[in-house]
């Protein structure tokens, strides 16, 4: 049996990761409930594949354009795992896919997947990806959008436990745009980690969502998104709610080298505290070696607004519908930029089921901030 070997927090970027979460993940029994994915799937056309514990269920699948095939899930200290079989998506020039999603079951103990997303120039696809169950779900995925092409990618993480592990690589090209979106809503640890490449001129790429943590749950991010090219633009906008002794922790950076003149870059991480047992750690970065660049970044950790519960309440609102109010627009900024009115909707609900059982707590307070 080869020995597990995970990344240590003495390293920077893992910091706030955690290690002993993912071996207890991999550790768990498995379960001998029949999985079932209908319950996940959005009222889209389009390819929907199904994966349990990291094998890929033909009988349960329409694979549309998508291949599974053999793939190599890099050097990364988890992707790497993820090499073997897994799912692709290769479109043509111009080429336009209807929505593909992949529903992922697990049931226990560790599974990896690796994929890749290949849009040439002009192609436009769109890609939901879903994660229930419990276990370890460990998953790379490389994604290479040519000159003009474009990707919407929406993940959900629901795992009732275990932990979820995303190595995001991606590289714009020109004119080319990447919108990927991620929510943590379940119960499970997660960590998403991403390095993006904006390398053609006049590239976009945005890269956030939110991590709703309760209990004594941790979830993080660890996003880079570097600018090689001129003119090129991104976004990163994340968002964190925390209850009880749970951890989220956002860690964004955006890099700019000498030649990625006129880059636009900008970064938002907003943390929400539900409890003061709870924990948000928040740290952008910029690293900048041009000098005709637009860089911003903002970082805040707060609860809510105790003059806001107060106006609503004196106008017949109850506090608790008031807290609900408030904390989900928070969350909501994070999840207006989904394009597709059907996904962004299922997002929301994710995010909402996750708020009506955090808010019934007693103990959410609020203080002018």
């Amino acid at each position: 049996m080869t020995t597990l070997t995970l990344p240590s927090r003495r390293e920077e970027s893992w910091r706030w990761a955690d290690p002993e979460a993912i071996a207890a993940a991999a550790q768990l029994p498995w379960s001998d409930a029949e999985a079932d994915a209908d319950d996940h799937w959005l009222d889209l056309p389009g390819a929907r594949l199904v994966f349990v514990d990291g094998v890929f269920d033909a009988e349960r699948s329409t694979l549309g354009r998508v291949t599974v095939e053999a793939l190599d899930g890099g050097a990364h200290a988890l992707g790497q795992h993820a090499t073997g079989p897994g799912w692709a998506l290769r479109m043509a020039a111009d080429g336009v896919e209807d929505p593909v999603q992949v529903v992922h079951l697990a049931s226990g103990g560790a599974n990896h997947v690796p994929a890749a997303i290949e849009l040439a120039a002009g192609a436009a696809a769109t890609v939901i990806e879903t994660f229930v169950g419990s276990g370890w779900s460990n998953r790379a995925t490389r994604i290479a959008l040519g000159d003009g092409a474009r990707l919407m990618r929406s993940v959900r993480m629901l795992q009732a436990g275990g932990f979820v592990s995303l190595r995001e690589e991606a590289e714009v090209g020109a004119g080319a745009s990447l919108v990927a979106t991620f929510l943590g809503a379940g119960a499970a640890g997660t960590r998403v980690d991403g390095a993006v490449t904006v390398s053609g001129q006049g590239g976009f790429a945005e890269f956030g969502g939110a991590l709703l943590t309760r209990d004594d749950q941790r979830q993080e991010c660890a996003v880079t998104v570097r600018h090689d090219s001129v003119g090129g633009s991104s976004k990163q906008v994340w968002r964190a709610v925390a209850a009880d002794r749970s951890t989220a922790s956002l860690a964004a950076r955006v890099e700019v080298a000498r030649d990625a003149q006129q880059t636009d870059g900008e970064q938002s991480l907003r943390g929400l505290l539900l409890q003061r047992t709870a924990t948000i750690n928040l740290k952008p970065e910029l690293e900048i070696f041009a000098d005709d660049v637009k860089c911003a970044h903002g970082a805040t950790v707060g609860e809510l607004d105790a003059r806001a519960l107060f106006y609503m309440q004196s106008r017949g609102i109850s506090r608790v519908r008031a807290q609900a109010l408030l904390t989900r627009a928070f969350v909501a900024d994070s999840l207006d930029r989904i394009g597709d009115e059907t996904v962004r909707e299922a997002f929301v609900a994710d995010a909402d089921a996750w708020l009506d059982v955090a808010l019934a707590a007693p103990a959410v307070w609020g203080t002018s901030s």
